[in-house]
């Protein structure tokens, strides 16, 4: 009654106002193509603007009832279940999605919204002279948004393949009408060029306010080279090479540790810090915080003070089992949790299944219900992986360094070291490491594309990833290796079309 009460008084004060006067107002907070640039702080606006698209990796999906982008890469795999089917999850369980499917249009918008706000803050700040404003900080706010408009585009054309290059801020409508390009030259053209235009900065190596540091920059390029040197790419021994020596210097430089336990991950204090390299920044004191939480808690559980307890992404049985016997990893809550208490009772309460901790935030569950916990997009154990990955292949066997990173990882896990093993052999193992290790961040349908690999929970074995089926009884093929483009995109832009194979 109250809240209704505030709004009728805030709609009779508005309705006091001259209505001429209010339709006058200029907005001061606004920036655009026309900004005055006379201010460090416009200048840092501009590159801060290219972070804000960064939160639409955990953007909710309108119409869905605990629908969120990052549910897409978890239902791919196969390794995901879900507690309701207003999620969206059926149609990929059984492969059945199409161009109008959920998360396709809220994936692709985002990462465009990223693009524009870095073209505009690219054709901006070198114009902008500042009192106060150096040369070099300049060059590091290019850096930053060189970097972000980079890895937007890397997660572009990961999942679409040929999209719209789009390097400058449109002029008018006809210039929106942009048709597709190969994701080679989108590679060779912005991802790797705007990268090592940034690796050229002085940015400082490690940033714990989450911007973009040399640290993050080093590590998105191993990755974006690991990623070339395989499928769909295959551009070869070089390009693992490339992505072997940018994972060495984030290893070996320091300033980024593996954490003790697992549990350090879901700390607040660690936010930006230890093993975390780059973050989505997320706040619990304002309205942009973490709705991973709610999102993998059980499903009217009670265990929390959320009104919504979604349960929309969960591990599959075969998947937890798959883990090695004596896996720290899949004990109770470390990755995952299987029981706790009731809120209102305090009397336990045991799951029909294994749900993800990863994502726990203990404070915003028992408390606050606004998740202070950011969104980690790399982390050292990744970037180990990478390197003993791009290495094994680049020099044609595991070399000791190779070896000692994931037997670090393979130690926090509680699982003995490995000896000397075939390259063949290594891979796999490693591939293994980056399955269990990364599972539910978002990174294992990326591998599966990129290796043209996956593992079968119930053999064991890595299938091929063509005819690969599922614990859910689909399987996969050659249209599973692009999601279609959004056919709201094609509505608008016919030269998008045609669509990518089996669309």
């Amino acid at each position: 009654m109250k809240t209704i009460k505030n709004i009728i008084l805030v709609a009779c004060i508005l309705l006091t106002c001259s209505c001429k006067k209010f339709l006058e107002e200029k907005p001061t907070y606004f920036l655009t193509p026309d900004s005055d640039l006379s201010s460090e702080l416009v200048a840092r606006a501009f590159a801060n603007s290219g972070y804000q698209n960064l939160q639409g990796l955990l953007a909710g999906q309108p119409s869905s009832y605990g629908g969120n982008t990052y549910n897409l890469m978890e239902f791919m795999t196969g390794k995901a279940n879900s507690d309701l089917g207003q999620t969206g999850f059926v149609n990929f369980s059984n492969l059945s999605y199409n161009s109008t499917s959920f998360y396709f249009d809220t994936w692709w918008r985002q990462l465009y919204l990223g693009i524009g706000a870095c073209n505009l803050a690219i054709q901006k700040i070198p114009a902008i002279n500042a009192p106060g404003l150096t040369a070099a900080e300049k060059t590091n706010m290019m850096a930053e948004v060189h970097t972000l408009r980079a890895l937007y585009y890397f997660y572009l054309v990961r999942m679409y393949g040929a999209v719209p290059k789009v390097t400058e801020t449109p002029k008018d409508i006809s210039s929106l009408k942009v048709p597709r390009t190969s994701a080679k030259e989108i590679y060779d053209s912005i991802i790797i060029p705007d990268l090592l235009e940034a690796e050229k900065s002085t940015l400082a190596w490690k940033d714990a306010t989450g911007q973009v540091s040399m640290g993050a920059v080093k590590s998105i390029l191993a990755d974006v080279y690991l990623t070339y040197a395989g499928a769909a790419i295959n551009g070869g021994n070089q390009f693992y090479g490339e992505s072997a020596k940018r994972s060495l210097e984030v290893i070996e430089k320091g300033g980024y540790k593996l954490f003790p336990e697992y549990k350090d991950m879901i700390k607040p204090a660690n936010k930006n810090n230890g093993e975390f390299i780059f973050q989505v920044q997320y706040a619990a004191a304002v309205p942009s915080s973490n709705p991973l939480t709610p999102l993998t808690l059980p499903n009217f559980s009670g265990i929390s003070k959320y009104s919504d307890e979604y349960g929309s992404v969960y591990p599959t049985p075969q998947f937890v089992k798959s883990y090695a016997v004596g896996d720290k990893r899949a004990e109770e809550r470390q990755f995952f949790f299987r029981s706790y208490p009731n809120l209102k009772t305090g009397v336990t309460v045991n799951f029909r299944q294994a749900y993800i901790y990863k994502f726990f935030d203990s404070t915003a569950v028992v408390s606050t219900v606004k998740s202070d916990l950011n969104y980690t997009l790399y982390r050292l154990a990744d970037v180990q992986l990478m390197y003993a990955e791009a290495a094994n292949r680049a020099e044609g066997a595991p070399n000791p360094n190779a070896i000692q990173y994931v037997n670090d990882i393979r130690l926090r896990a509680k699982l003995g070291p490995i000896a000397a093993l075939s390259q063949t052999a290594f891979e796999e193992e490693v591939w293994a490491q980056r399955y269990y290790e990364l599972c539910f961040e978002n990174k294992m349908w990326f591998d599966m594309i990129r290796t043209r690999k996956v593992h079968n929970d119930v053999t064991g074995n890595w299938d091929n990833f063509v005819g690969h089926k599922t614990v859910f009884g689909a399987t996969f093929s050659e249209k599973q290796l692009l999601f279609p483009v959004p056919q709201q995109e094609i509505s608008v832009n016919p030269a998008l079309m045609p669509n990518n194979p089996g669309f």
